[in-house]
C-alpha cells in the first residue's frame, strides 16, 4: 500500500511539473500581452492605438500557437481584455475594443477552438455598415457586428447547438446597443444570426428576425441579461423621451421590465416580466427587483 501511494504521489508531482513546464512560455508571453494592452488603451495619440493593436494581435496569435494553449487560462490578460469560454468548453473568445476617436470605438474578437494545434477565427467588425438591416442580417466569412460579450447561453435546436451571445456595442456617438446574438458553427467557421426569435421582421413580416437589438440613449444604462433563478432573460422596457419611436437615441428605461423565455426552440417575448406596485397619487414607480439579477 505504501509503495502504491508513493507511486501515485510521484505521478501527480510529475504531471504538475510537466504542466508548469508547458505553461512557462505562455506565462512569459502573457506578461508581454498585458503590457501591450496599456498602449492600446492609454496611448496619448489616438491614431497610434490602432498600430499598437496590430502588434498586440500578432503577439496574441503567436501565444495561441503554443500547443494546447486552449487550456491556458490567461488569468492576468483577463483583467485587460474580455476572455470568455463557452459553458460546454467548445470555444472561447478573446474580445476587446479600441478607441477610434474621442467618442467612438471599434471592436475586435478572435474565437479559439480547442485542440493541440491552433484553430482560430478572427472577426471583422462591420457594425458601421450594417445599418437598418441589423436585425435581419446573417453574417459569415469572419464578418461580425462588433460587441463586447458578457454572457453565453447554449441551446439545442434540432440537434445543433446555438449559442445566444449577450453583448454591448457603444461605437455610435449618440446611442448604445445591446444584442442577443445567435452563434453557430459550420464547416467554414462561425455564423452570426439565426431565426430563433419568435418576433417578425419589420422588413419582411413573413420571416423572423435573426438577432434581437436594443438601442438606447448613450448616457443611460439599460439591462439585458440572464436571470438564473427565473431561467430566462430579463431586459428594461425602453421608451422614447420625445415620443418618437424612430429616434432610438432618445430611448430610456421606462421602469418596467420584459424578457425572453426559451420554449420550443425559440426565444419567446414575455411582457411585464416584473410587476410594478400600484401607486398612490404622486408616488414614484419602484420596480420589484428580480432575484439573482446581474446588471
Amino acid at each position: 500500500m505504501f509503495y502504491k501511494t508513493l507511486a501515485t504521489l510521484l505521478l501527480v508531482v510529475f504531471c504538475m511539473g510537466k504542466g508548469n513546464a508547458q505553461d512557462a512560455p505562455l506565462k512569459i508571453m502573457e506578461d508581454s500581452l498585458v503590457a501591450a494592452t496599456d498602449s492600446i488603451y492609454v496611448a496619448p495619440i489616438i491614431d497610434d492605438r490602432a498600430e499598437y493593436n496590430v502588434t498586440f494581435v500578432k503577439m496574441l496569435v503567436r501565444a495561441l500557437k503554443t500547443p494546447n494553449s486552449f487550456d491556458y487560462p490567461f488569468t492576468k490578460l483577463q483583467d485587460k481584455i474580455n476572455i470568455m469560454t463557452s459553458p460546454d468548453k467548445k470555444f472561447r473568445f478573446f474580445n476587446w475594443m479600441v478607441m477610434t476617436s474621442d467618442v467612438t470605438v471599434k471592436y475586435y474578437c478572435a474565437i479559439q477552438m480547442p485542440g493541440e494545434q491552433l484553430k482560430l477565427y478572427g472577426l471583422e467588425d462591420i457594425s458601421a455598415s450594417v445599418g437598418k438591416s441589423m436585425e435581419d442580417t446573417v453574417l459569415t466569412g469572419g464578418k461580425w457586428i462588433g460587441a463586447l460579450y458578457y454572457n453565453i447561453l447554449p441551446q439545442d435546436v434540432d440537434g445543433q447547438i446555438v449559442y445566444t451571445l449577450l453583448g454591448i456595442n457603444a461605437s455610435n456617438n449618440v446611442s448604445k446597443k445591446k444584442f442577443m446574438e445567435p452563434l453557430t458553427f459550420n464547416a467554414q467557421g462561425p455564423v452570426f444570426g439565426a431565426p430563433i426569435f419568435n418576433i417578425r421582421s419589420k422588413a419582411n413580416p413573413s420571416a423572423r428576425i435573426n438577432r434581437y437589438v436594443m438601442e438606447y440613449k448613450k448616457e443611460v444604462q439599460a439591462s439585458l441579461n440572464w436571470d438564473k433563478e427565473k431561467n430566462m432573460i430579463y431586459m428594461d422596457r425602453l421608451v422614447s423621451q420625445v415620443n418618437d419611436p424612430n429616434r432610438k437615441y432618445t430611448y430610456v428605461p421606462s421602469g418596467e421590465y420584459d424578457g425572453f423565455r426559451w420554449e420550443n426552440g425559440t426565444w419567446n417575448l414575455v411582457q411585464d416580466l416584473i410587476p410594478i406596485d400600484a401607486l398612490k397619487d404622486g408616488q414614484a414607480p419602484v420596480p420589484v427587483p428580480a432575484k439573482g439579477r446581474v446588471e
